[in-house]
């Protein structure tokens, strides 16, 4: 059964359509990158997908959608905002729970991040500010993640290990991706979007960065 379905859709904003004629489908299980050029619809095709499955997903925006003045920990621990009390919650602010501390510091660890733990994000680079963004959906939790350019502002190995920590932590993964490289090695299947259509939809494997050089064109 799938977890996405789309029939022929028309996505966009404010009247204006970004996406037409959209038939997609996607499984429980698939790990898929959208690729192509800048304003092709990749993320309209992933705001789209978060509104489809918001209880299943969590997502990773491409603006990161972090709070500047708090701590790593603390826009890590957002992801679970949900699971507790705002009067929990508001402890935890005051002061962490170190339960919720050990948790996250293992997410980090794995991000490379651990000893920024308690740095504001707002003193972070570009690339650690991604990382977080990327943690804080980890620690959400659930059966898909959704992420718009997660590793765009990270440099290649760092990139690596956080599609490795994504691939490991959810069944279900789809990336709107800008390298076709990293978007090949780490999912099953590509689809591939010009000009607001999607003009191609093949399984990954055996396919090299040339094979899509067309949608950048």
């Amino acid at each position: 059964m799938a977890l996405f379905q789309f029939d022929r859709a028309s996505l966009g904003y404010n009247g204006r359509a970004v996406v037409r004629n959209l038939s997609l489908s996607i499984r429980a299980g698939e790990r898929v990158a959208l690729v192509g050029a800048s304003g092709a619809g990749k993320s309209t095709v992933i705001a789209a997908l978060y509104a489809q499955q918001k209880a299943l997903t969590a997502l990773v925006p491409q603006d990161g959608a972090l709070v500047k003045q708090l701590s790593v920990y603390h826009n890590v621990y957002i992801g679970r905002l949900h699971r507790h009390s705002g009067a929990y919650n508001l402890v935890n602010l005051l002061r962490p729970i170190h339960r919720h501390v050990a948790e996250v510091e293992a997410i980090l660890t794995t991000l490379g991040l651990a000893e920024k733990l308690f740095t504001a994000v707002g003193e972070l680079s570009g690339g650690q500010q991604q990382r977080t963004a990327v943690a804080r959906a980890l620690y959400h939790g659930g059966e898909v993640l959704l992420g718009d350019e997660p590793v765009s502002a990270v440099d290649g190995l760092q990139s690596r290990a956080v599609l490795e920590a994504i691939n490991a932590a959810y069944p279900t993964v789809v990336l709107a991706m800008h390298d076709v490289a990293l978007a090949i090695e780490y999912t099953g299947r590509i689809i591939g979007l010009k000009s607001g259509e999607v003009v191609l939809d093949v399984p990954s494997a055996g396919l090299t960065p040339a094979d899509l050089t067309s949608l950048y064109r």
